[in-house]
């Protein structure tokens, strides 16, 4: 997995407590979670999808799911129901010719 991202800097740990090494390392780790949680941009010469759902619901925003062989993204105001019919009756009708 490439995604260009620069690796946070860990300084040597010095022979007795510092402060400002504990500083250093906190601040490496908040730059290392942010790039995890945000992992930004990605750009892939091959890429497989295996087991993708057949509806978007539970998916958040963005989410892919496959319907009838087509890629298609979750949006949040445009639902993609999975097998939604319904049928009704209003009493009868006669014609006559």
């Amino acid at each position: 997995m490439s995604r260009n991202l620069v690796r946070p800097y860990f300084p040597i740990p010095p022979q007795d407590y510092n402060q400002s090494y504990f500083y250093e390392v906190i601040r490496s780790f908040a730059v290392y979670l942010d790039q995890m949680h945000n992992p930004g941009e990605g750009r892939h010469t091959r890429l497989v999808l295996t087991a993708l759902p057949n509806s978007d619901q539970g998916l958040e925003t963005g989410s892919l799911f496959e319907r009838n062989g087509f890629i298609k993204i979750s949006i949040a105001d445009q639902p993609n129901l999975l097998g939604v019919s319904s049928t009704g009756a209003v009493g009868s009708v006669t014609v006559t010719t």
